[in-house]
């Protein structure tokens, strides 16, 4: 027997089947939820049980404490209900669901952007409409049915070269390995998208803080997109942070979008310089040199991808110390496997 999930305050109706999750349901029935990683360790789905009783699967205790469970929180991806379900999420919009598809695409280009990045570019079948939003991501799914998500690093009136995605080596990775290996163009991968609920909120007139680490500059790069193929002029300012000024691989890119765009500032922040990168610009943590020039957020929206403790950072920080409302920030955090690995 199934049971109902009502999402308030939309009013919204939706039903789980016995054993599924409630974000597993939401998204089958195109209902969006917020979430990101879909396996307990990021904390996005977070949204709180007004009635009824679930049973969580494993999850980390950063993403949910035993404290906040029993304060009636509870993570969706991995919450299967017990019973009909009310449970209240700040964000259920028809806005934010759109069709998943899966679908085989063709690698129809690999160019290494540095010696661990990859930028990948898919050709879909012909007859596919493939409809998503600046921000989300694909799931491959590989022969054992194991599965990596990559985010989208083009927007999508830019698809008529395919679909790009920035990919970084971790050796020893299932997926990458053979990325950096034995994949080559014109090979046939198995995809499934979209996902995430990470995309620009356009009602918004309030500026923007968009902050990237690593590779998690890619969705940062569609919204980019986006904002300027829909004449979108409210300011914004991009953090992008690495550990050595050859991780901020497109900054040509946006210092060219900077000249398009007045709207647009652009901040990159280097950790772990070395003397002979003769790096002569902002240096520390990304998140911590947002708050140094932005102190009060308090009318601000933030946009987050990246490296789990930098999005984690930023929303504790954001939020406690620079006055962000906890509904201004948005967030797609990198979890790898490694990190779901912790749950």
């Amino acid at each position: 027997m199934s049971f109902s999930v009502k999402v308030e305050p939309s009013g919204r109706t939706f039903s789980a089947e016995p054993g599924e999750a409630v974000l597993a349901a939401a998204i089958r029935q195109s209902i969006g939820l917020p979430y990101g990683c879909k396996d307990g360790a990021c904390g996005s789905c977070k949204c709180k049980k007004l009635q009824g009783s679930v049973v969580h699967g494993p999850h980390q205790s950063k993403a949910l404490s035993a404290q906040e469970e029993e304060a009636g929180l509870m993570l969706a991806c991995c919450a299967v209900p017990q019973s009909d379900l009310v449970i209240e999420s700040r964000q259920v919009t028809e806005e934010g669901a759109l069709p998943v598809r899966k679908m085989p695409a063709r690698i129809s280009s690999l160019n290494r952007l540095t010696d661990d990045v990859m930028r990948m570019t898919l050709q879909l079948p012909a007859n596919e409409v493939f409809r998503y939003h600046a921000g989300q991501y694909v799931e491959f799914i590989l022969r054992d049915g194991a599965r990596r998500s990559y985010s989208m690093a083009n927007a999508p009136h830019t698809q008529s070269p395919g679909v790009e995605l920035h990919l970084r080596h971790m050796p020893g990775g299932k997926f990458t390995d053979q990325v950096f290996s034995t994949l080559k163009e014109k090979d046939i991968v198995r995809i499934e998208g979209p996902f995430g609920s990470f995309y620009l909120r356009e009602t918004s007139n309030k500026p923007m803080v968009l902050l990237a680490s690593g590779t998690g500059f890619a969705p940062i790069k569609a919204l980019i997109e986006h904002m300027q193929f829909k004449g979108i002029a409210r300011p914004a300012v991009l953090y992008w942070g690495g550990r050595r000024p050859a991780d901020l691989y497109l900054s040509d890119w946006i210092e060219a979008k900077c000249s398009e765009m007045p709207n647009l500032r652009y901040v990159p922040v280097v950790s772990d310089a070395l003397p002979q990168d003769q790096w002569q610009g902002r240096t520390g943590f990304v998140h911590q040199a947002v708050l140094q020039d932005l102190p009060n957020l308090s009318g601000h929206q933030v946009y987050a991808c990246g490296a789990p403790i930098v999005v984690d950072s930023a929303r504790a920080d954001y939020t406690t110390l620079a006055g962000l409302p906890i509904e201004e920030f948005f967030a797609d955090s990198f979890t790898s496997e490694a990190d779901k690995a912790q749950t």
